[in-house]
């Protein structure tokens, strides 16, 4: 289990936030597959803070730590990235933008200021795991060094595939970077902790939602769930 009480390092993945066009379907999907329940535009798993929610096209956002959004957003577009919207204050609980890398990726930067971020990580139903996915890794992998400090090293328990692991200057590892040939899209995928990746599979078809086959992986047993309104995500029940 793990509490987040205070802001997280510089470039760790620390908010997720659910944007989608009808909010009764889609919040009542999330509370049937990961039993979250709702307060306001917030998802909870107990009393903490797992996500947030707002209307708008299907996608999860990931969100990085930044302890001054705007210094960062700066070396966004210094490295060639775009900021696309802000940076500006989100209601007292943190001060964000919206950015877009050189590979088109969308990610956001939050400053927390009354919620750090996410408040409960790496447990069932909660933030476990963020990677960007992309076909021109080569240009990602100069871009988020440059915005966060980051280091790169390969992935030795995958070889045969083109990942590289995200580090922040502590050695911390906070996602990767996995270059996928022909991949029409860039994006940051995002996982979720679970018990028990199939009972969730069975949980998220139930309630509308659709998923690959599991599969055993060499760090646990994974899915990819989609939700009615076309988001992807990641499940796994870690080994």
């Amino acid at each position: 289990m793990s509490s987040v009480d205070t802001n997280q390092p510089e470039g760790t993945p620390t908010w997720m936030a659910l944007t989608a066009p009808d909010l009764p379907r889609a919040t009542a999907f999330y509370r049937a597959v990961f039993g979250w329940t709702t307060r306001d535009d917030l998802f909870l798993l107990g009393d903490r803070v797992a996500a947030g929610f707002a209307e708008g096209a299907p996608a999860w956002t990931t969100y990085l730590a930044t302890a001054d959004c705007d210094a960062t957003a700066k070396r966004v577009r210094a490295a060639g990235g775009q900021v696309v919207e802000g940076p500006t204050e989100f209601g007292g609980r943190a001060r964000i933008a919206l950015a877009v890398d050189p590979v088109g990726a969308r990610f956001g930067l939050w400053q927390g200021r009354e919620l750090p971020g996410c408040q409960v990580v790496n447990e069932p139903g909660s933030l476990v795991r963020n990677d960007l996915t992309t076909a021109r890794p080569e240009h990602a992998r100069a871009f988020y060094p440059q915005v966060f400090g980051f280091t790169l090293d390969r992935n030795a328990d995958l070889p045969e595939l083109d990942f590289t692991f995200l580090r922040r200057p502590d050695g911390h590892e906070v996602g990767g970077i996995m270059g996928v040939p022909g991949s029409a899209d860039s994006r940051w995928a995002t996982t979720f902790e679970v018990a028990d990746t199939d009972e969730t599979i069975a949980r998220a078809l139930a309630a509308g939602g659709k998923s690959t086959e599991p599969e055993d992986f060499v760090y646990g047993r994974m899915a990819t769930i989609t939700d009615p309104s076309g988001v992807e995500f990641g499940v796994i029940a870690r080994a």
